[in-house]
Parts: C-alpha cells; sequence; structure tokens
C-alpha cells in the first residue's frame, strides 16, 4: 500500500500507477485511441492470434474467477448455501435445456446475458468507486452514491439503446412493430446522442458534484473508472473492437479479485505464504477452471449429441449469467463486512493528507 499519497490520488491498493492504469482503465483509453487512429483497411489493430490468446488469459480467467472468490472467501460458503451448492447445479440443467431447445429458450439466454452484460460492466465501475472511495477517506453519502450509481449506468443505457440489428437490449423487449415505427427510431437516436455525450460529462460533473470533505476528496480513479467504461461502450463498440474492451474489462477484474484474496489469505491464522504466492495460485486455478468451462464443457455437451455451435454459444451465455448473479453477492462493502476491513483504512494511517 502505497504511504502518503497525493489527495486527489486517493489510496491504491497496490501502487498509483498499476491501479490507474489496469484497474481504473487509464491502459485502455490508450488503447482506444490508437484503435480510433488504425485504418480499418489495415486489419484488426491486436493480431487475431495474440487476441485469442488474451481471451483466454484474461476473458475465461475472469470469469471463473468469480467462482474462485465465492469458495475462497473466508464465510463466504456458509453465508451463501444457495449460491454455492444448489445455483451451480441449477445453471447447469438450465443450460442443458437451452441447449436442447437453442432456437427458443437457448435465443432467451443469449439475449438475457448480451443485455445483462453492459449493467454488469456498471456495477463493476460503481462496486470500485464505492471501493476506492472508502478506501482514500471519501465518506459518501446517500446523495453521492446515488450520483456515482447513475453515472456508472450511462453506458449501460447507450448499449441497451443502441443495439442495432442484435435482437438484444430494447430490441429484445419491444415489440419489432414498435421499433419500426418512425417516431419511435427518431426518440431512440436523439436519446442515444445524448447519452453519448452525457457518458463522457459525468466523470467531471461527478467529481465536482459529490460533497467531499475538505482533506478527503473524491480520488480521480473514481472519474477515470467511469470514462474508461464509458469508452468501452461508446468509442469501443462503434469501432467494433469491443473485444479489446472485454479483455481489460477482464484484467480490471482479474486485478482487484487477486487483491481481495491476497489480502484475505495472507491475514489468515498460522499462513505461511507470501502475497505473491496467494496471487500466483488464485489466477493459475481460475485459468484451469475458465479453460475447463469454456472449452471443455461445449466439448462434452457435444459429446453428447448437441451441436458445437450451439453448446459453445450457450455455454458461454450461461457462464456470463452465473458470473453476474455470483457477483452480485460477493462484492458487498457493508460495515463489518470482509470486503469493508479490506478497503478501510486503518485510523492509525490517518487521514490522507491535504
Amino acid at each position: 500500500m502505497s504511504r502518503g499519497p497525493a489527495p486527489l490520488l486517493g489510496r491504491s491498493f497496490v501502487h498509483p500507477a498499476f491501479d490507474y492504469l489496469l484497474i481504473g482503465g487509464g491502459l485502455s483509453l490508450g488503447v482506444a485511441l490508437l484503435a480510433s487512429l488504425h485504418p480499418a483497411e489495415r486489419g484488426p489493430l491486436v493480431p487475431e492470434r495474440f487476441g485469442a490468446w488474451m481471451l483466454l488469459a484474461a476473458n475465461s480467467a475472469h470469469f471463473a474467477a468469480s467462482t474462485v472468490r465465492l469458495y475462497t472467501k473466508p464465510g463466504a460458503v456458509q453465508a451463501l448455501p444457495f449460491l454455492s451448492t444448489v445455483f451451480p447445479v441449477l445453471s447447469l440443467a438450465v443450460l442443458t435445456l437451452c441447449i436442447a431447445f437453442a432456437e427458443t429458450i437457448g435465443a432467451q439466454l443469449r439475449a438475457l446475458y448480451l443485455t445483462w452484460s453492459p449493467y454488469h460492466y456498471a456495477a463493476q465501475a460503481y462496486g470500485l468507486g464505492v471501493a476506492y472511495s472508502y478506501r482514500s477517506g471519501c465518506l459518501l453519502g446517500r446523495r453521492d452514491k446515488a450520483l456515482l450509481r447513475w453515472a456508472c449506468l450511462l453506458p449501460f443505457f447507450y448499449a441497451f439503446f443502441s443495439y442495432a440489428d442484435w435482437g438484444v437490449g430494447v430490441e429484445w423487449l419491444v415489440p419489432e412493430s414498435v421499433l419500426r415505427l418512425p417516431a419511435f427510431d427518431a426518440g431512440r437516436q436523439a436519446l442515444l446522442r445524448f447519452l453519448a455525450a452525457a457518458v463522457f460529462v459525468a466523470p467531471a460533473a461527478l467529481f465536482l458534484g459529490v460533497r467531499r470533505q475538505p482533506t478527503t476528496p473524491l480520488p480521480l480513479i473514481v472519474p477515470l473508472l467511469l470514462l474508461a467504461n464509458g469508452v468501452w461502450w461508446v468509442v469501443l463498440v462503434y469501432l467494433q473492437a469491443f473485444y479489446l474492451a472485454a479483455i481489460f474489462h477482464a484484467i480490471q477484474y482479474l486485478a482487484i479479485v487477486m487483491i481481495f484474496h491476497v489480502k484475505d489469505q495472507t491475514a489468515r491464522p498460522g499462513n505461511r505464504q507470501g502475497p505473491l504466492s496467494h496471487a500466483v495460485w488464485f489466477y493459475g486455478v481460475s485459468l484451469a477452471l475458465g479453460y475447463g468451462l469454456f472449452h471443455c464443457l461445449p466439448a462434452g455437451f457435444v459429446a453428447a449429441g448437441f451441436g458445437w455451435v450451439e453448446s459453445s454459444i450457450l455455454v458461454a451465455a450461461a457462464i456470463n449469467v452465473h458470473h453476474f448473479v455470483v457477483d452480485a453477492y460477493i462484492w458487498h462493502f457493508r460495515p463489518g463486512e470482509g470486503n469493508r476491513r479490506i478497503v478501510d483504512v486503518p485510523e492509525a494511517a490517518g487521514p490522507v493528507p491535504a
């Protein structure tokens, strides 16, 4: 943990450079700029083979990491018996049903996960914003949390109304006869223009609008988190480079979940392993589980007689939904909860200096 940081930088978990570039999404902004300047006729910005390896190393591992966190977080299995025992079996049963009826029920599962995904990104930005605020001594009131939540949700609303011929978001929930109405389409386009602008205004507005104590301002990583998520859903989707955003989202998640895992494990009585050992173990297990879920599980359904296309697509959809649900329960920051004890700075450390 850094000591005596600049007031606007707040308190980092590892180091300001690490936190701002990887968890805050600063590095992704540079990549987004490169993507916007990269001519389409020159092909993809990242070679396909490298991108495939990154999807395995980051995305697959990050989806599995929430499950690994559930079973390794102290007290989580006992506190969440349904989530840790019944829900995985139920998810597998629903997945099998969806693959068996891929064109009907399966299509609904796919639409659900694609519609839910931008909300999950928003929820992750909100959770990280709250965590860094608490850690930096910025006490968020009810109004401040509401402002932060709505600012985080703007990219979700943009994605919800911006899909075109994907059958998800507004196109999933609103009848086609309504979507084709000129007035509805004109209203949707106007709303998208407003939301696209709001996504980039919101970080600065939040920073200025949150009521702050003089010695504990809102750390700059919070508006950076909002800006990065907005770029992921507005700029990179428009550039057809959203797989880059998915990789950065996964890296962001892996970094923070490994930090929490390491702090939990090193605080256990009788621990004899260092932080690096715990981090390597957590990532290794997450990577192995991610490979098994995304590559071996679809092969199992194929061996049972189902098609490869529907098996691979719907397995990915089910893993996403499972990940979203588990995350909703393992990242609470209520007073006295394990996560809150990690983000709270000991009183002995004192406030962030002005």
